[in-house]
């Protein structure tokens, strides 16, 4: 009789407590990836982790080609509650800190996505972020890092005196300081005047994205010039959630989101290695000129790139606490530029 009595006190125990380790939840997330791409797809796998990984407790809508609000409004839009978390990435948001664009888009630091990663998880990286983060009432919960990008033209840039005089369509900010200062001629515009743009002879290249995007949207049917391996871009999307949302899901919840965003981080890195090395192939045979500068050529890029960081360091203290820890990893990994 006792036995049977402590069976059915430990069987309601278990019906009471499942619904709250459970803890069902839908979290509203916007990307800026349409599902069509590969990234909008890897995006959707991300969703699929989750939702199998917490037995169906957490919901994901997921908002796909910035469909709620426009790209650059997204983290705002997660910070004040309209959506619950922001899948697009920091660099959209330097205009509220100089420091997002050292989580974003370091520009002329790490060769692989690995080595970024690396910073992130265990060269202090998240731990100094997150303070820049949680400022804004948002909590960084990861990166993806797809690689990094090309530079197309319809001249040849195969070094630093290609770029001489070179108009190309570069996004704002630090990297159009960077080329500029190497004798570029960069001119912020948007993509989808790209291609208007270098049929005119308005601008000879851009800077778009990894070597097997540009190929998938025809970039190299007006321009048979890139470079790659890339070396000067290497963007970094994040997932970022607001932190009363975030704060509020259980440690269970919060574990299996953690998780599925490394394993989107691994996959993204891992498909895009494969990609760009086939798009590098399928050019080649067809007659593009692919230029891979020399180390002597990339440290010159990259001393200028960081001459830049120290410029944006001094924008606010979260920016150069942020090149202070960059700086470190990066003279571990021995890829600091030399003075």
């Amino acid at each position: 009789m006792k036995i049977k009595t402590l069976l059915k006190a430990a069987t309601a125990a278990t019906v009471l407590a499942g619904p709250a380790l459970a803890q069902d939840v839908t979290l509203r997330i916007q990307t800026h990836y349409n599902p069509e791409q590969t990234s909008g797809k890897l995006a959707a796998e991300f969703v699929q982790d989750v939702e199998t990984m917490s037995g169906g407790a957490i919901d994901i809508e997921m908002f796909y080609a910035s469909s709620v609000v426009a790209t650059v409004e997204t983290f705002d839009a997660a910070a004040n509650g309209i959506l619950d978390c922001d899948m697009t990435g920091g660099a959209y948001q330097t205009g509220k800190n100089a420091g997002f664009q050292f989580v974003g888009d370091i520009m002329g630091g790490y060769d692989t996505p690995y080595q970024q990663l690396s910073w992130l998880y265990y060269g202090g990286g998240l731990e100094q972020a997150q303070e820049l983060y949680n400022e804004f009432g948002m909590q960084l919960i990861g990166w993806w890092v797809y690689g990094q990008e090309s530079l197309v033209s319809s001249t040849p840039i195969a070094g630093p005196e290609d770029l001489k005089d070179w108009k190309f369509r570069s996004p704002p900010g630090m990297e159009t300081e960077i080329f500029a200062n190497l004798g570029a001629s960069p001119i912020v515009m948007d993509f989808t005047e790209v291609f208007t743009a270098m049929e005119t002879g308005i601008i000879e290249g851009t800077d778009y994205s990894g070597l097997a995007n540009d190929e998938s949207i025809g970039l190299f049917d007006l321009a048979k010039h890139a470079t790659y391996p890339g070396f000067h871009s290497m963007p970094s999307d994040h997932l970022a959630c607001n932190k009363t949302v975030w704060d509020g899901l259980s440690e269970q919840n919060q574990r299996i989101i953690e998780t599925a965003m490394e394993k989107l981080a691994l996959r993204s890195a891992l498909y895009f290695e494969k990609a760009n090395n086939e798009a590098a192939a399928r050019l080649t045979e067809a007659g593009v000129t692919l230029h891979n500068w020399t180390a002597e050529d990339r440290a010159t890029f990259r001393q200028a790139a960081q001459a830049a960081w120290d410029v944006w360091a001094e924008k606010s203290p979260e920016a150069k606490a942020l090149v202070e820890s960059h700086k470190a990893y990066l003279g571990q990994l021995g890829l600091l530029s030399s003075e």
